[in-house]
């Protein structure tokens, strides 16, 4: 008996069939590189640390591959002859992974050739603000043992970079502390001021913790620690209130937050853009903003620290004496920089009652005035403004102003 036409068809369809399971077969899937993410946790699960270290790379900026052992960062990719940086977040309330994060893994990234490990300490970060502080001393520690494996790999130990956020700055000191300053470098942007204030130096960071200390305080007047941390504490618009953030606590969650994160897009901006944020030292905000602090000068060398990459700076890291205090002014959103430039005015000849002069900058895109009055008594005037500025003419008598404004490339300046 012949088969019928439709059961010649189905046998020829499952012939097809399995000679395209056969040759599926034959070639193997594309093996896609495995990549982990944060953690997330919950107000009930936050209490044990559960760390993750994540490395990023050049070849790879996207995935994070998992390193636990020597194994594992062998097999990764990680380049032993590159610098590493480390950055360490800092408290998480609701337990999730740090919005900032892949941003500023990805400008580190284009910004040198280096190994980047972000320090997933989600878990031990959340809930209580004063467990995570008690989680601090465990977490410096596994991190201490994990750079351990590192430094067998030949990694040296002033190659290391370590970016503390808030919290995690601290964390960064207390593992520099555990290597008893040999480090290369700790940044600590707006480092935690809650129960670290009037800690002791082997409770916080300190110039101590690496050959090079750094830190950048935008909020030192709430979340932010107040005092000076490192070799050099950039105090941004003097380190308290920062342009763009809600001054009204109606505005909830930005209202608490907003200054204390600046620090982070600062550095972040600062490695994105080629306007730098550079710094004058200074005895205090009130006299720099008098304009008496203009001129760079020793311990940098007749040059002035930049947020961002220390090698783009100008900063020699040996010698410097601790806590030099730093200021900048900066605008409210990216790339957040302002130039600094320094007018004179000279008044010549007595005067029988105040004088007034108004200086308008022009650039291609925006006019602004200041307004400087002399009183009787002086025949020298500083006044503070910002201007990225070029000069286009004198009157004969003058006086002098800081000019800092938000403009930059102005053009040309005319006095009224």
């Amino acid at each position: 008996m012949h088969p019928s036409l439709w059961e010649r068809c189905f046998w020829l369809l499952g012939l097809l069939l399995a000679l395209s399971v056969e040759s599926a077969g034959d070639v193997p899937p594309t093996q896609q590189p495995k990549c982990t993410d944060f953690q997330n946790a919950s107000l009930l699960r936050g209490t044990s640390l559960k760390v993750q270290f994540l490395l990023f790379t050049p070849s790879n900026p996207s995935c994070g591959k998992l390193v636990e052992e020597s194994s594992d960062i062998q097999n990764s990719g990680f380049n032993a002859t590159l610098g590493t940086k480390l950055i360490i977040h800092g408290f998480r309330a609701l337990g999730t992974k740090p919005s900032w994060i892949e941003k500023f893994i990805g400008a580190l990234l284009r910004s040198a050739d280096a190994n980047v490990i972000a320090v997933d300490w989600v878990y031990g970060s959340t809930g209580i603000y004063f467990s995570a502080v008690e989680n601090v001393i465990k977490l410096g520690l596994e991190i201490s043992r994990f750079l351990s494996k590192l430094l067998v790999l030949g990694v040296s130990e002033s190659s290391i970079h370590i970016i503390g956020v808030s919290l995690g700055a601290h964390v960064g000191g207390m593992v520099g502390h555990f290597y008893k300053g040999r480090l290369g470098w700790i940044t600590g942007l707006d480092p935690a001021g809650p129960e670290y204030t009037r800690a002791s130096l082997e409770e916080r960071l300190d110039a101590g913790d690496a050959l090079f200390v750094e830190a950048i305080h935008t909020d030192t007047d709430n979340l932010g620690i107040r005092i000076p941390v490192g070799h050099v504490d950039y105090f941004v618009n003097g380190g308290q209130d920062q342009p763009g953030c809600p001054t009204f606590i109606h505005a909830g969650y930005s209202y608490l937050i907003c200054d204390h994160m600046r620090a982070v897009h600062l550095y972040i901006s600062a490695l994105e853009n080629s306007c730098p944020l550079m710094a004058f030292p200074c005895t205090s905000y009130k006299a720099f903003l008098a304009g008496h602090c203009l001129d760079c000068f020793n311990p940098f060398l007749l040059s002035c620290p930049r947020i961002g990459m220390v090698e783009q700076g100008g900063v020699k890291i040996e010698p410097l004496p601790k806590e030099v205090r730093v200021y900048l002014q900066t605008t409210s959103r990216a790339p957040y920089c302002v130039h600094h430039s320094f007018v004179e005015f000279y008044l010549q000849e007595p005067r029988n009652k105040d004088t007034s002069i108004v200086i308008t900058f022009l650039s291609s895109n925006v006019t602004s005035s200041v307004k400087i009055t002399i009183p009787l008594w002086n025949l020298l005037q500083r006044e503070p403004e910002k201007c990225d500025l070029q000069e286009n003419g004198w009157s004969t008598n003058r006086t002098m102003t800081s000019v800092h404004t938000e403009m930059h490339n102005c053009q040309q300046w005319q006095v009224l």
